[in-house]
């Protein structure tokens, strides 16, 4: 299993769009090959920073699976365009330690 992470920070006065187009999105990412599950969680010290989990079988789901496919078109036109995000997220791919 493949954990996908993300830092989503928001523009200020945002955050209600944002989790009204998330709502819309998390429907395209659910029916994506690969796809085991995900969470979005809202920050308690900071309101307008998200931390985004996705849990992919394997890297390959997300990064060509996902990426590469029409329905990722949907998810960039719904959560991609600048007027969300300040800076705009770097997503990291981790998987469990070898020391588990």
């Amino acid at each position: 299993m493949i954990l996908e992470v993300a830092i989503l920070d928001l523009k200020p006065s945002v955050a209600d769009d944002f989790e009204a187009a998330f709502r819309v999105a998390a429907n395209i990412i659910i029916g994506m090959p690969g796809y085991i599950s995900h969470e979005l969680q809202r920050c308690l010290e900071n309101r307008d920073r998200y931390i985004l989990l996705v849990r992919w079988e394997k890297l390959e789901d997300h990064t060509v699976g996902f990426r590469g496919s029409p329905k990722y078109q949907e998810w960039r036109s719904l959560l991609h365009h600048y007027h969300f995000y300040d800076p705009f997220p770097t997503v990291e791919h981790y998987q469990i330690s070898s020391l588990n």
